[in-house]
């Protein structure tokens, strides 16, 4: 998707109803976690004022790395529920793809279907 077009796709979502403060969704839990890592990586590119690294320890360090998979399994959920809702208000596999920045209406049912396996997996405990 162009630059230009994920800008409009922010604004046109933006303008939906505001979630809760108390929100514990998926999609907030994923916002939380990405401002915390934006947060580490401010943190990591400052220097105090005698050019010295900052504060930021390996353990930091490894506490963001370990957000990233629950992040992905989060996001693997998000677009999974999006993709739900727009097959049931009528897109199809063509227009979900356009939007999905992919080349075809198979490339986005097979992404789809690769998101519900590793879903399913996770849910067993195989991954």
């Amino acid at each position: 998707m162009p630059r230009d077009s994920r800008r409009q796709a922010r604004e046109r979502l933006s303008a939906l109803a505001q979630a809760p403060a108390d929100d514990t969704t998926a999609a907030r839990h994923v916002e939380q976690d990405a401002s915390l890592i934006g947060r580490l990586l401010a943190a990591a590119g400052e220097q105090s004022d005698h050019g010295q690294a900052s504060g930021v320890m390996p353990a930091d360090i490894g506490a963001a790395l370990g957000l990233f998979e629950d992040m992905r399994e989060q996001l693997d959920r998000l677009e999974t529920q999006v993709v739900i809702e727009a097959r049931r208000r009528g897109m199809d596999w063509r227009q979900i793809a356009q939007h999905q920045g992919l080349n075809s209406s198979q490339a986005a049912s097979q992404r789809y279907q690769r998101l519900m396996t590793r879903l399913e997996e996770i849910r067993q405990g195989v991954r």
